[in-house]
């Protein structure tokens, strides 16, 4: 077996727990939204989720191997209110995970409906750890705000760092974002989300987060999509490992289908804030 993880029959998310051990926990993530076991909370309503974003902060656009991810400054940056109550969180990166075909490629899934694919911005708490790493290892360390993607008109905001992946094809690929994005601008207009306690969705899959998930998609095009899926998985300067069973962590050495299918909710409470 492979020691790199990645998504193939070899080395996917089925033997994650044999690499890491807290892939078999008990608050994994994805899970498949239940909508009639979302529970409404008084909590959640009283203190609305607010956030903030520097644009000028968005500064790089990398390819680590399995996906695309963008990294912030997150100084000005605040995530707070809604599950998370009084406590502050700061951006630390935003990445995405799709799928080889537009009908699959989200984690979560509602009512075990797939999305075309998810936006994951991972915010870290500063109220009670001094930084990200420090904070990924507790429970309530981590907020992610998740997105949904749905195939429709072509996404602005998704646009600028679309036509910046050529610039990145093979893992270790990093360009400078030139002008200032904005991540508030990569969200929903409806403020409607779901959460619950989970966990990374990527090994070590540490039980650090806090999931909100946007119950309104965001539209992106085929286009923007087929660009996600020309990203590769291995070093420019290795051969694509597409012929080696052994060592490869994507089918063709290209970053397709790079997502986590959900796991069981268990006991875990599924709060719900505003209509669809």
């Amino acid at each position: 077996m492979s020691n790199v993880w990645g998504y193939t029959e070899l080395n996917g998310p089925h033997v994650w727990p044999k690499m890491y051990p807290e892939a078999a926990g008990q608050r994994q993530s994805p899970v498949d939204i239940i909508t009639k076991r979302t529970k409404q909370s008084s909590d959640l309503k009283e203190k609305p989720l607010r956030w903030t974003y520097i644009p000028e902060n968005t500064r790089s656009l990398v390819n680590p191997g399995y996906c695309w991810r963008v990294d912030v400054n997150g100084k000005g940056s605040l995530l707070t209110g809604g599950p998370l109550q009084d406590e502050e969180f700061i951006l630390e990166q935003f990445h995405c995970h799709w799928g080889c075909s537009d009908s699959r490629g989200s984690e979560h899934t509602v009512d075990g409906e797939s999305f075309a694919g998810e936006l994951h911005l991972v915010h870290w708490n500063r109220s009670k750890y001094a930084s990200f790493a420090e904070a990924a290892g507790q429970p309530d360390g981590l907020a992610v705000l998740g997105v949904f993607l749905k195939v429709g008109k072509p996404h602005p905001q998704l646009d600028t760092l679309a036509k910046l992946l050529p610039f990145i094809t093979h893992k270790g690929d990093r360009v400078t974002i030139t002008k200032p994005l904005d991540p508030a601008h990569l969200l929903p207009e409806g403020k409607a989300y779901w959460t619950y306690l989970g966990s990374l969705t990527t090994p070590p899959c540490t039980e650090s987060v806090t999931w909100i998930l946007f119950k309104e998609p965001i539209e992106v095009s085929h286009e923007q999509l087929e660009l996600f899926r020309e990203m590769r998985c291995y070093d420019a300067r290795e051969e694509c490992p597409c012929d080696d069973s052994l060592h490869k962590t994507f089918e063709y050495g290209k970053v397709i289908n790079n997502y986590r299918p959900p796991l069981e909710l268990g006991n875990r409470e599924l709060r719900e804030y505003g209509e669809h």
